[in-house]
């Protein structure tokens, strides 16, 4: 006889269970700050991925009662403690020390690329081989243009951008490799929103929190949808557009974000690259061990008794 591994529909209701996932929440949160780290990905690391995905579709479809309330509540609670606790000292380390920020998120976001790389299938791969390659090259092409334009910080972007920019870049908490926080620094309104968290301005704290909850609602059955019907080519467009968006992240810049040749600072500026690299690449390794052992669970719980 097999049996099948299922996670539990419903969160334990103990202090520990509650503690742990406040925890979990308050990782995420912290991940959704810092570029180049996806809040998915720690998600998928610290096991609550696909309990909370899946309770996230049932709140959208309006099966209340089956809702994972406690679970979403927990991870919600940690998420928003973290943002607001940590939101200052990100926002000081980016305003006081653009050059190593960008040094360290540039290693970061670059690691992260293999992320949508290893989601691929291997043999699907293969077999779109011809097209796939200049699809991430013009994706690429298309990340280096765009950010060319509209990376520099803006200055009290428009309440209508801010919310945009929210829903666009919540998607990061259903696609593990993708960074929010990255996406906000590419079209240059990380700054002003980390400020914005920072000072408490509700305002525009409000307006960031509408768009993430239009963008959830608009967008986590459309990338579903992509993800299962065009995975391949879907996940080819998100590495391209992270590599060529890396243009954002090159530490030596001028106000206006025109790239300049390296300073007399290369090698502060090399070893925070390299270790922004190795902390992503921590998670990455972290998400394949806690895969593969839930995958060994799997096989070891269908095996006859």
């Amino acid at each position: 006889m097999t049996t099948t591994h299922h996670y539990p529909a419903r969160t334990p209701r103990t202090p520990l269970h509650v503690l742990a996932n406040l925890i979990r929440g308050a990782l995420i949160g912290m991940a959704e700050l810092v570029p180049g780290i996806s809040g998915g990905t720690v998600a998928l690391v610290v096991g609550v991925y696909e309990r909370a995905l899946n309770a996230a579709n049932q709140l959208l479809r309006r099966q209340f009662a089956k809702v994972d309330w406690l679970l979403l509540i927990s991870i919600g609670v940690g998420m928003v403690t973290a943002v607001f606790t940590m939101s200052t000292v990100l926002h000081n380390f980016v305003e006081n020390s653009p050059e190593y920020a960008r040094a360290l998120f540039l290693g970061m976001v670059a690691v992260s690329i293999w992320v949508p790389l290893a989601m691929m299938d291997p043999r699907d791969l293969r077999r779109r081989a011809g097209m796939v390659i200049p699809l991430f090259l013009l994706a690429a092409v298309a990340g280096f243009l765009g950010t060319s334009f509209v990376s520099a910080p803006r200055e009290d972007p428009a309440l209508p951008v801010i919310f945009l920019a929210a829903a666009v870049a919540v998607c990061a908490l259903v696609l593990p490799g993708i960074s929010g926080s990255y996406m906000l620094l590419a079209v240059g309104l990380y700054t002003p929103i980390m400020g914005s968290l920072s000072n408490r301005e509700w305002p525009v704290i409000f307006t960031f929190m509408a768009g993430a909850l239009v963008g959830i609602a608009l967008f986590i059955k459309v990338l579903t949808w992509a993800l299962e019907k065009h995975r391949t080519v879907s996940l080819t467009l998100m590495a391209g557009l992270m590599l060529g968006s890396l243009r954002s992240l090159w530490p030596w810049q001028d106000a206006d974000a025109n790239l300049l040749s390296p300073g007399g600072n290369v090698l502060a500026i090399v070893g925070l690259i390299a270790l922004g690299g190795a902390v992503v690449a921590v998670f990455i390794i972290a998400d394949r061990v806690a895969t593969t052992r839930r995958e060994s669970e799997v096989i070891t719980e269908s095996l006859p008794a």
